[in-house]
C-alpha cells in the first residue's frame, strides 16, 4: 500500500477542525484508511541518517496514511482532503467539466508515427488560471511522484510531464529521434546536452538513474517540442528546464506519454482533477486535441474525455453480500459518501450509481459493494453465524510428508529446501538425459538462465546444495520432499501437466554409501508400513540408467508398480556439479502410499 505524507496542521486547516491523534486514526479507519505513523521531517531524518544530519530540519508533524494501491484519487492532499469531507457530508461530490479554451482554439499534440518504436501513446490536458502556493506546489509534485511509483510502474507505462503553458507555444509535437540527434537544456541544468550526454551524466542520479533503463538501449529516444523546436521532454526521463513550473506559473500544460493507453488516460484524469479546484473556475480542465500523424493520413483523437459512467445494480445485492439489511434509498446515501452520486430509479430495488473520473478503482458491481460496506461502517455489521458448519482438515498428501519429514531428520538426514524452477542443463545434461526425454514444462520467457524449466526430479538441487556446502564435514547427508512438475496431455489443454510430490535423499562422502541409502529406504518402506515382499510388498530390481553408475542403480518396486530409483551417481554427473567424492542417490514418488 502506498503510504501518503501528509502535514498535520495543513491537513486539519483543509478539513477546518482539528482532530485529536485517536480521533483522526478513527476517521481514517471510517474511511478505509490506515493512519500509519505520526512524525516529522526532523524525526525521519534523524532515524534514518542520525541526529547530526537531522539538525536545521523542520519540526512540523506529519501524518503517513496508508492508502490503498487502486485508489488513486487519495495520493494528495487534495484527494484526500476531498475524499473526508464528502464522507463526512460537509461537501458534496465536485462536477469536473472539460471546457473549451476562451480564444475557442485548443492546445495540439501531434504524435509521429517515430514514437511507435518507443512509446507510441500521449494525452494532454491544460489547467488554466491556475493559482499555486508553496504548499499546493509541493503536493502537486508529489502527486507526480506518487503515480510515477504507484500506477506509472515507476516510469515505463506512464510518465507524466507538466509545463508553463506561457513559455512555449502549439502545436506540439511528440516524436522519437536518436539520442545523438537530441540536444536541450534539461530541468535544473545551466547547458545544453545531447540525449547521450544526458545517459551518462545521469548514472550518477540518485533519482533518475533508475529511470535510465527504460529507452537507453532504444535506437530511438522520445521527445517533445513546441512549434518553435523547443524540447518540452524527453519522457520518461527528464523535462526541459524552458517550460519549468514555477510559483507564479498561471497555466500548465500537461502531457503523459505511455505504452498503456488506458493507464495514460487514469494518469491524467487524476493530475487534473486533484488540482482544478485551484482554477479561477474550479473543477473545470480545458481539453488538449491529440492527433496521430502517420504515412498518409492524420487521426484526431480527443483523449482527455474526463468521463463519467453510469452502473446500475440492486439493493438486494449489496444487502446481501454486506450482510446488512437497508433501503435502497439508504444505499443509496451510503455510495454518495463515497463520492458515487447514487439514487433509486424505482424500479424495484435497482440504484444507478455514476463513476466519476477519479475512482477508476470501480470496475465492478462488487467495487461499489465494497465502498457502500466502508460507508456503512465495518464495526456496524452485526456479526452472523455462518450456514454452512465445517471443519477443516489437512490434505492426506501433506500429512503424509510432514510425518515422513519428522522421521528422515531423525534418521540423521538433513531437510533442504530448493527452487521448483531451474535450468534445462541442471535436469538434463548435467544428469545425462535428453531435454525432449524429462517432459518437462518450460517457462516461455525466462529472466535468468538458472530458471527456464520447472524441474522434473529433485536430484540436481540436492546436488547443487552439497556443491555449495563442499567445505561442511563429511558425510553430507541431505533429504527433500518437494514437488515436481511434469507435462500430463490428460490434464487438458490449458494446464498439460501436473505437480507430484517426491522424495529424494543424497548421501556425500569418501565411499559410495549405497547401504546408507539402502537402509534410508528400508526404514522408508517401514514407516510406510509396506513390506519387503514381491508382489504385496516392495522389492529393488537391477536396471540400466545413465545418471547412475552401470551396474549400481535399481529400481523401486511397489506392489508390481515402479515408483522410483537408487544407486551411485556416474562420476561424470558428480564432475558436473563441480563435486569429486562419491555419492549415492534415491529418489521416489510418495503419492502412491497414500
Amino acid at each position: 500500500m502506498p503510504t501518503v505524507g501528509v502535514k498535520r496542521d495543513l491537513l486539519f486547516q483543509a478539513l477546518g477542525r482539528t482532530y485529536t491523534d485517536a480521533e483522526f486514526d478513527e476517521l481514517c479507519f471510517e474511511f478505509g484508511l490506515e493512519l500509519d505513523e505520526i512524525t516529522s521531517e526532523k524525526e525521519i531524518i534523524s532515524r534514518e541518517q542520525g541526529d547530526s544530519k537531522a539538525s536545521g530540519a523542520s519540526d512540523i508533524i506529519l501524518y503517513k496514511i496508508d492508502v490503498p494501491a487502486n485508489r488513486y484519487d487519495l495520493l494528495c492532499l487534495e484527494g484526500l482532503v476531498r475524499g473526508l469531507q464528502v464522507f463526512k457530508n460537509k461537501l458534496e461530490a465536485p462536477r469536473y467539466r472539460r471546457v473549451s479554451p476562451v480564444s475557442g482554439e485548443a492546445q495540439k499534440l501531434i504524435i509521429t508515427k517515430e514514437t511507435a518504436a518507443v512509446r507510441p501513446h500521449a494525452v494532454a490536458a491544460v489547467l488554466r488560471n491556475i493559482t499555486f502556493t508553496q504548499e499546493r506546489y509541493d503536493s502537486f509534485i508529489e502527486l507526480q511522484e506518487k503515480l510515477h511509483q504507484n500506477i506509472c510502474r515507476k516510469r515505463t507505462i506512464v510518465a507524466i510531464g507538466t509545463h508553463d503553458l506561457d513559455t512555449i507555444s502549439g502545436p506540439f509535437t511528440y516524436t522519437a529521434k536518436p539520442p545523438g540527434d537530441i540536444s536541450f537544456k534539461p530541468l535544473n541544468q545551466t547547458k545544453e546536452y545531447t540525449a547521450t550526454e544526458l545517459m551518462s551524466l545521469y548514472k550518477t542520479d540518485s533519482h533518475l538513474r533508475h529511470y535510465l533503463h527504460i529507452i537507453e538501449d532504444k535506437p530511438v529516444y522520445p521527445i517533445i517540442y513546441d512549434s518553435n523546436g523547443i524540447v518540452l521532454s524527453m519522457p520518461p526521463i527528464i523535462n526541459g528546464n524552458h517550460s519549468k513550473i514555477t510559483l507564479n506559473t498561471k497555466n500548465v500544460f500537461i502531457e503523459c506519454t505511455a505504452t498503456d493507453l488506458t493507464k495514460a488516460k487514469i494518469v491524467l484524469d487524476m493530475m487534473v482533477t486533484m488540482f482544478s479546484e485551484y482554477c479561477a473556475e474550479p473543477f473545470t480542465v480545458e481539453k488538449a486535441e491529440v492527433y496521430l500523424h502517420q504515412s498518409s493520413y492524420t487521426l484526431f483523437l480527443l483523449l482527455n474525455e474526463l468521463a463519467y459512467r453510469k452502473e446500475k445494480l440492486s439493493g438486494e445485492f449489496i444487502n446481501r453480500k454486506v450482510g446488512i439489511n437497508e433501503s435502497t434509498e439508504k444505499i443509496a446515501q451510503l455510495l454518495t459518501r463515497m463520492c458515487l452520486r447514487s439514487q433509486a430509479t424505482g424500479v424495484g430495488d435497482e440504484i444507478e450509481v455514476e463513476i466519476p473520473p477519479t475512482r477508476s478503482d470501480v470496475i465492478h458491481a462488487c467495487d461499489i459493494m465494497e465502498d457502500a460496506a466502508i460507508a456503512y461502517g465495518f464495526n456496524n455489521i452485526p456479526r452472523t453465524t455462518p450456514r454452512t458448519y465445517t471443519i477443516a482438515n489437512q490434505l492426506p498428501l501433506n500429512k503424509l510428508t510432514e510425518l515422513l519429514r519428522q522421521d528422515l531428520a531423525a534418521a540423521g538426514f538433513t531437510e533442504a529446501l530448493n527452487f521448483a524452477l531451474c535450468s534445462q542443463e541442471d535436469i538434463a545434461d548435467k544428469l545425462g538425459k535428453k531435454i525432449s526425454e524429462t517432459r518437462a514444462a518450460h517457462i516461455s520467457n525466462p529472466k535468468t538462465a538458472e530458471f527456464q524449466v520447472a524441474r522434473t526430479t529433485l536430484l540436481p538441487g540436492l546436488l547443487k546444495t552439497i556443491a555449495a556446502n563442499r567445505k561442511m564435514p563429511l558425510p553430507l547427508k541431505l533429504f527433500e520432499i518437494s514437488d515436481v512438475v511434469l507435462k500430463d496431455e490428460t490434464k487438458g489443454r490449458y494446464v498439460g501437466a501436473r505437480n507430484s510430490r517426491r522424495f529424494c535423499a543424497v548421501y556425500y562422502n569418501k565411499n559410495p554409501g549405497f547401504e546408507v541409502i539402502h537402509g534410508l529406504l528400508d526404514r522408508t518402506m517401514q514407516l510406510l508400513k509396506v513390506k519387503p515382499a514381491h508382489g504385496d510388498g516392495y522389492h529393488i530390481q537391477a536396471v540400466d540408467d545413465s545418471t547412475f553408475f552401470p551396474g549400481r542403480c535399481a529400481e523401486i518396486f511397489v506392489h508390481g508398480n515402479s515408483v522410483g530409483r537408487l544407486g551411485v551417481l556416474h562420476p561424470d554427473v558428480i564432475n558436473r556439479f563441480e563435486l569429486t567424492m562419491p555419492c549415492s542417490a534415491l529418489e521416489m514418488d510418495i503419492e502412491p502410499f497414500l
